[in-house]
């Protein structure tokens, strides 16, 4: 049975929920959302984002918009993965949506485990947050749909791959798609693109 989400974790009224989507695929970007929700925000549908369909993600995307007090969204591409690794990436992303936010937190919770400083402001790792604290729920539920937007958009210009349903994540099909036709621009090159090699 699912736990109620959480409202708050350090006491702050500006807490920031940080969360990712991505880190797993081997084409496009690490994607990182940041959001500060109100202190009574509420839906019933918001929950970490893997648990929640691609129709209840997007129908709950323009609510967190609207409510929340501020949110940002960052990319990192897979250039940069390339180049720092998926780690520090995801981390580089979470930090560039911090800092977009319009509004400066007074406390960052974080989901997983491995967060760097981010301009002394004190922050909190949650392993499996989005499934414990709203604002990071709700932070995973806008990466994963600005995410998901992205690759469905990129996969027309290279259908063969089926990022349209695969998001970029390896499949038995995406693996197949790669060893037949190559890579792309898109592909990250440090991954393991081909589980022979």
């Amino acid at each position: 049975m699912q736990m109620a989400l959480q409202h708050n974790f350090s006491g702050f009224t500006l807490e920031a929920g940080t969360d990712e989507a991505g880190r797993g695929c081997l084409a496009g970007p690490v994607v990182a959302a940041a959001v500060i929700l109100p202190k009574k925000f509420d839906h019933p549908l918001l929950n970490d984002s893997k648990q929640l369909s691609e129709k209840q993600r997007f129908k709950l995307k323009p609510i967190i918009e609207s409510k929340a007090l501020a949110y940002a969204v960052s990319f990192i591409w897979q250039d940069k993965i390339d180049e720092i690794n998926i780690l520090q990436s995801s981390i580089l992303a979470m930090h560039t949506a911090i800092q977009q936010l319009s509004i400066q937190p007074e406390f960052i919770i974080v989901d997983g485990n491995k967060f760097n400083p981010y301009n002394n402001i004190p922050h909190q790792t949650i392993v499996k947050g989005d499934s414990k604290f709203m604002s990071i729920a709700a932070a995973s539920v806008l990466a994963k749909t600005f995410r998901d937007a992205y690759m469905e958009k990129i996969h027309c210009d290279f259908i063969d791959y089926n990022w349209k349903q695969n998001k970029g994540y390896p499949t038995k099909q995406h693996r197949e798609a790669i060893r037949k036709n190559g890579i792309t621009m898109h592909h990250r090159k440090t991954f393991k693109l081909l589980l022979e090699y």
